[in-house]
């Protein structure tokens, strides 16, 4: 078996307020007042054969803290450029997650990464398509070129697309999310995006407001955290700030998961 290395993209640690910028902040810094404390990391997976992509970053559409130089500079980090990811698998249609497919660093939109295969909920493609026009006109603009120019592939609900890829539909956050497994013998990983989106999620039980579904991802993310914690996966969050890939170690009932951080 090729060497398989697993590691997050961080691009960053932003205060966000509710005109949607991404105002760049320390690891340390508390946000601006009223405003959301969110850090960014896509995940990469390159395993011999693929470079994958689990979520896709910020890109240049969130203001000027933003840049898509930021991906490509932390994939080259690890000896990728941006014309060898072969696969990036989208755990949910909002911007923070799918703006790197994309970009403007030329003053004109262009694909981040040509020769990859974008994969994405069939259903929730379809519902944005639908709602496209609603949308600000950066975002209209970028969703357009995207649907007429991107190698999108349309996942059912319950997929197995690749060979050590699958994708599981768990709703909550938004209507059609899907998390996402990478599994490869001894090697498991499961992303789910903004359900279990830091850390925090693992030993605290809430509904968020800001859910399509919040019971929904409530459940969901008792599920996922169960299976995590029998069957031995690493956790990838793509909000968290300090350590994004963690794994659950202990179940002491009503204290919680002991968690253990993978540097």
């Amino acid at each position: 078996m090729s060497k398989i290395n697993v590691s997050p993209l961080y691009e960053g640690t932003f205060s966000v307020g509710v005109d949607h910028d991404f105002n760049r902040i320390g690891r340390e810094d508390a946000p601006k007042k009223g405003a959301l404390k969110l850090s960014i990391n896509p995940f990469l997976i390159a395993d011999g054969h693929r470079n994958i992509l689990f979520d896709a970053g910020l890109g240049d559409l969130f203001g000027g803290d933003t840049s898509i130089s930021t991906i490509q500079e932390n994939l080259a980090e690890h000896s990728i450029s941006d014309y060898e990811i072969t696969d990036i698998f989208i755990s949910h249609l909002h911007f923070d997650h799918i703006g790197g497919l994309a970009n403007r660093e030329n003053g004109y939109w262009e694909l981040t990464f040509p020769d990859a295969k974008v994969w994405v909920s069939g259903n929730e493609w379809k519902k944005l398509h639908a709602e496209a026009d609603k949308l600000e006109e950066n975002h209209r603009d970028f969703f357009h070129f995207i649907d007429s120019k991107a190698d999108l592939k349309f996942l059912n609900d319950k997929h197995t697309p690749l060979p050590n890829v699958r994708v599981e539909k768990i709703g909550g956050h938004t209507e059609f999310h899907l998390a996402l497994f990478y599994e490869n013998g001894d090697h498991r990983y499961l992303m789910a995006g903004d359900v279990i989106g830091r850390r925090i999620a693992i030993n605290q039980n809430f509904m968020a407001k800001y859910d399509f579904d919040p019971k929904q991802s409530m459940k969901a993310r008792t599920e996922l955290k169960s299976l995590a914690y029998e069957k031995g996966y690493t956790i990838m969050a793509y909000h968290e700030t300090d350590y994004p890939l963690f794994k659950l170690k202990g179940d002491n009932g009503k204290k919680g998961f002991t968690i253990e951080n993978i540097k």
